[in-house]
C-alpha cells in the first residue's frame, strides 16, 4: 500500500477552484463510484450541551440535567444514543457533567471536549472521564490562517496531546475540524495513519470524528475530495484502516445537507453520527438528533425499544421552559408538522388518515394528526377537524354530509364573508361543537373516565 507522507507545504492549499469565496462553492466530479459499506451497528451521539449550547443562552444546571434525563428516557436503554459530550470550562459545566455521571446511566455515556492543549487535558483527568474529544483543525484555512503554524508543527502538536491522553489511559476522540476543505492525502491521511499506529502500540482505541464544520460536504456519488462525504469516509476506512466503530461524522446544515450527509456517512462505513436536539448550533445549526432517530428507524427497520414520545416531550420542554422557538414546520417536532390546511387533503384524511399522514403520529410520537379550519376547508375539513381534535374512531366519526357540519360551515363562511382573514381557532370550533353536537363531548368524557 502507498505510504502517504505529510506534505509540509510553504503556502496553504485553499482549493480556490472549489471555494472561490466571492462565488458559491463548486461541486467537482471525479467519476469514481465508491461501494456502500453500512456497518452492522450504527448509532447516534449528542453534542447538545457542547456545540448546541454555544448558539443559545447558556443552559442552567437544572436544564442540562433535565435534558440529559430526557435523552436517557428517549434512548430507553436501546443503545442508539450512545454518548453526550460536555464542556468542562466553567464550574457549572463541570458540575453538570458530574451530576449526569452520578445518574449511572449506561446510555448516554458522558464524554467531554477540549482544545488541543495539555492545560485543558487536566480538566479531563480531574473529572475521571473515560473519553474526551479534542479539537484538531485539519484544513489549511485553520492551520495557516488561525493557528499560524505549518502542517508539521500542527501535526506534532496534535500527536503530543494524544500521547498525553494515552499515557493516562483515556480514549482520545480526534475532532478533525473543517475536513471538507482539508488536503485529504497531504495532511488528513498522514495524521490519521499516525494516530492508528499510536492506537495499536498503546492498545487504546482512538476515535476519529470527521467534522464538516461549514456544512460543505456533498452526499451523492462521484464527487471529488475534499467535499465528498463518501470519499472521506471510504478513505478513512480503506487507506487509514480505521475500524467502523471508531469513525464518527459531525455535520452542519449550512447547505441543507446535514441529515443527508450524516446518513451517507452511515451508509459508507461510519458507525456513529453526531447530533444536537432540534439541530441547535452555530449559524444554521447541526444535524438534528430527532432526524437521525427516524433515519435509523428507516434504515434498520425499527427503533428498537426507544421511547419516541419523549421527542414530543423534549420539544415542549424547549418551547415552554427554555423559550426556544421551534419552527412550526420542523419535521416531527414543529407545531404544524402533521397539520393539514388544504380541503382536498382534509377530505382524504376524513376517508383514511393514512392517505395524508406520514405514519401513525399519534401512536409513535403522541401527536395526533391536526386539521386547521379556514375559508378553504369545506365540509370535509370541518368533519376531519372534529374527528381528529376529539380523536373519534370508527362509528363515532363525523361524516361531512351531517347537517350539523353544514351549520358549522355556514357560520365559518359568514365569518369570512364579513372580512375575517385569520384561521378559525380551536376554541371557537370547540364552542360550536359543544353547542351543535354536544354528544361528542359526552363521548370524550366517557373515554377519559
Amino acid at each position: 500500500m502507498y505510504n502517504y507522507k505529510l506534505q509540509n507545504i510553504d503556502k496553504p492549499n485553499l482549493y480556490k477552484d472549489i471555494f472561490p469565496y466571492d462565488e458559491v462553492p463548486k461541486v467537482v466530479f471525479d467519476g469514481v463510484q465508491l461501494p456502500m459499506d453500512l456497518p452492522d451497528d450504527i448509532w447516534i451521539t449528542d453534542t447538545t450541551f457542547r456545540d448546541g449550547q454555544q448558539s443559545m443562552e447558556p443552559f442552567t444546571l437544572e436544564e442540562i440535567v433535565k435534558i440529559f434525563d430526557y435523552i436517557h428516557e428517549l434512548d430507553n436503554d436501546s443503545g442508539i444514543i450512545r454518548q453526550s459530550e460536555f464542556f468542562l470550562y466553567t464550574e457549572k459545566d463541570r458540575k453538570a457533567a458530574e451530576v449526569c455521571m452520578e445518574r449511572g446511566y449506561k446510555f448516554p455515556e458522558v464524554t467531554s471536549w477540549i482544545r488541543a492543549n495539555k492545560n485543558d487535558f487536566k480538566l479531563v483527568k480531574q473529572m475521571n472521564l473515560k473519553e474526551t474529544g479534542m479539537l484538531m483543525s485539519c484544513s489549511d484555512y485553520h492551520i495557516f490562517k488561525k493557528l499560524k503554524m505549518t502542517r508539521e508543527q500542527t501535526m506534532n502538536m496534535y500527536i503530543s496531546i494524544v500521547e498525553e491522553a494515552l499515557n493516562n489511559g483515556i480514549k482520545p476522540r480526534c475532532h478533525l475540524e473543517d475536513i471538507t476543505r482539508a488536503d485529504f492525502y497531504g495532511f488528513v491521511v498522514p495524521l490519521v495513519n499516525k494516530l492508528m499506529e499510536m492506537s495499536k502500540e498503546s492498545g487504546i482505541p482512538i476515535k476519529i470524528r470527521l467534522c464538516d464544520t461549514l456544512g460543505l460536504g456533498i452526499p451523492y456519488g462521484q464527487v471529488a475530495l475534499p467535499r465528498s462525504v463518501q470519499g472521506i469516509v471510504h478513505g478513512i476506512r480503506s487507506i487509514c484502516g480505521v475500524p467502523q466503530d471508531r469513525i464518527e461524522w459531525h455535520g452542519h446544515n449550512d447547505f441543507y445537507s446535514a441529515v443527508n450527509n450524516s446518513t451517507t456517512a452511515w451508509l459508507y462505513g461510519c458507525s456513529s453520527v453526531n447530533t444536537t436536539l432540534f439541530g441547535i448550533g452555530e449559524r444554521t445549526g447541526n444535524c438534528p438528533l430527532e432526524a437521525m432517530v427516524f433515519e435509523y428507524a428507516q434504515i434498520k427497520g425499527n427503533a428498537k425499544n426507544m421511547n419516541l414520545h419523549v421527542i414530543t416531550e423534549l420539544a415542549e420542554y424547549f418551547k415552554s421552559q427554555m423559550h426556544y422557538n421551534i419552527s412550526p414546520k420542523a419535521p416531527f417536532v414543529g407545531s404544524e408538522f402533521n397539520l393539514t390546511k388544504a380541503g382536498v387533503h382534509a377530505d382524504g384524511i376524513l376517508k383514511d388518515e393514512e392517505i395524508y399522514n406520514i405514519f401513525n403520529t399519534d401512536k409513535i410520537l403522541g401527536r395526533p394528526i391536526v386539521v386547521q379550519v379556514n375559508q378553504y376547508s369545506g365540509l370535509a375539513g370541518i368533519a376531519a377537524w372534529i374527528n381528529t381534535y376529539y380523536r373519534l374512531k370508527d362509528e363515532d366519526k363525523m361524516d361531512k354530509k351531517d347537517k350539523r357540519v353544514e351549520k358549522i360551515k355556514k357560520w365559518i363562511d359568514n365569518q369570512y364573508n364579513m372580512g375575517r382573514t385569520s384561521i378559525i381557532r380551536s376554541d371557537e370550533m370547540d364552542a360550536l361543537v359543544k353547542k351543535l353536537i354536544p354528544e361528542i363531548l359526552e363521548k370524550k368524557e366517557e373515554r377519559a373516565c
